[in-house]
């Protein structure tokens, strides 16, 4: 049995997990906790880092694992939806009501920036995905290979509002029924 056979069989939460992106999840997100926590006490940082890294693993490869279902979604625009709001959405709440349980709000600002930082990483996971990188189970590649089509994917990413503004006269007539001439 391969291992993404055994992913397919099992519980629902292991069934979607993107272990891919919880890696990477993991990685970055405890750099800049590092960064952050250079000043402070060493054995403090570490304690922080350590369980910011369990967190993430488990809930950013959950949730990239959901937005990798909704590639699946009949509809494309649906499936964006869920990749960019639905499950962004979920995760910030889920964050939310942890930092509430806890007794550590989070400050109206930060919320707000945090939220932002969500709906661009988001949105690049979207344009990732639907790139075919950092995928698992049957289409998936090497994690090398994602490493490597990184940097087009990130120009890709960069380029995309661009491309988007020099189509929009052409999809406005497409969808108004007129013929769009250059």
């Amino acid at each position: 049995m391969t291992p993404n056979l055994a992913l397919q069989k099992s519980p629902l939460p292991l069934a979607c997990w993107n272990w891919k992106c919880a890696l990477m999840s993991a990685i970055v997100r405890s750099t800049v906790y590092a960064v952050a926590m250079m000043h402070g006490a060493l054995r403090d940082g570490l304690a922080v880092i350590s369980v910011e890294m369990v967190y993430v693993v488990f809930t950013a490869g959950l949730w990239a694992g959901l937005q990798q279902m909704a590639l699946n979604a009949r509809h494309r625009r649906v499936g964006d939806l869920m990749i960019v709001v639905g499950v962004p959405g979920l995760s910030q709440l889920a964050d939310w009501l942890l930092h509430h349980m806890v007794g550590a709000p989070m400050p109206q600002r930060a919320l707000l920036s945090v939220c932002a930082f969500t709906l661009l990483s988001a949105l690049f996971h979207r344009h990732v995905m639907r790139h075919g990188g950092f995928l698992t189970g049957e289409r998936s590649g090497s994690i090398v290979d994602d490493f490597r089509r990184m940097p087009r994917l990130v120009l890709s990413f960069l380029m995309w509002p661009g491309k988007l503004l020099v189509q929009l006269p052409e999809r406005f007539g497409r969808a108004s029924g007129m013929k769009v001439t250059a």
